[in-house]
């Protein structure tokens, strides 16, 4: 029997990791490219905040992205970081990449098993790889005048920033990112249009919102797995009918989801290794 075709829709450098959880599982992975993600201009407002980092009692990194863009200017400016900051992170890869990167402790909410291996160091019963879960962090819930900086890209849910500064905080929110939408190729467009796959795989609202237009019913009843329901919810509203949703957003989480809803049974998938994605 033919693997199931499984389109990625995750944008970038870790698609590759979803990519291979999802090969690890029996499913043949295919990506559909609808989002390109381009590095902001550094501004002189931006390299002003990176010289007094050490200003900011919390730095908040929103995605992946967000934390690559932060460490590579972070790596320009400070040979070695400040003491006194707290850096914490939205999912378990932005938390990776400042801890690998940076060498710092980052607060995550709790996970599971992979955030352990990134010293996370606050957990809270609160789960996922969401704003939500972040701001359910004790250390969050008070801030009383201090310094937060959000590091995010244009755009995105308010919640996040919205939230830290009604809790007190005097807050920067630092866009250093944009995403751009793409048109699908042709034959993704036919494979939209027909349902000629066998899971969709949507971690981004954007994303989501914008592949809605090119979806016929017949894609609309296909599989589709998202990373929080957030997004589930929003599927919804779109129109989609057979949503489902993976414990988290990363490539592990999503991968054991489409093996659930495609049968198969993902023995193959090494957990130590792909969870790092």
């Amino acid at each position: 029997m033919a693997a199931p075709r499984v389109l990625v829709t995750r944008p970038g450098e870790r698609a590759r990791q979803l990519v291979a959880s999802l090969a690890a599982t029996g499913a043949a992975p295919e990506l559909l490219k609808v989002m390109r993600l381009e590095a902001l201009p550094e501004t002189p407002e931006q390299r002003s905040h990176w010289l007094n980092i050490d200003e900011f009692r919390r730095v908040v990194v929103v995605s992946p992205s967000a934390a690559e863009c932060l460490a590579e200017a972070l790596d320009r400016y400070w040979p070695q970081l400040p003491i006194g900051v707290d850096f914490y992170a939205v999912g378990a890869a932005t938390a990776a990449i400042l801890h690998e990167r940076l060498g710092v402790r980052v607060h995550v909410p709790s996970a599971g098993q992979g955030l352990n291996r990134h010293d996370a160091g606050e957990t809270h019963q609160a789960q996922g790889d969401t704003s939500e879960a972040l701001l359910a962090l004790p250390s969050l819930q008070v801030l009383n005048e201090q310094k937060v900086l959000v590091v995010a890209g244009e755009g995105g849910r308010p919640l996040l920033a919205d939230t830290l500064a009604a809790r007190g905080a005097r807050l920067t929110r630092l866009a250093v990112y944009r995403r751009v939408l793409l048109t699908p190729e042709a034959s993704m467009q036919q494979r939209l249009a027909t349902g000629d796959y066998a899971a969709l795989v949507v971690s981004s609202g954007e994303i989501l919102e914008h592949l809605a237009g090119w979806c016929q019913p017949a894609a609309l009843n296909q599989p589709l797995i998202v990373s929080s329901q957030r997004l589930a919810t929003l599927a919804g509203s779109l129109g989609f009918a057979n949503c489902r949703v993976a414990a988290g957003a990363t490539p592990v989480a999503l991968a054991a989801e489409v093996a659930r809803a495609c049968h198969l049974d993902g023995a193959d998938v090494d957990h130590d290794d792909l969870e790092k994605g």
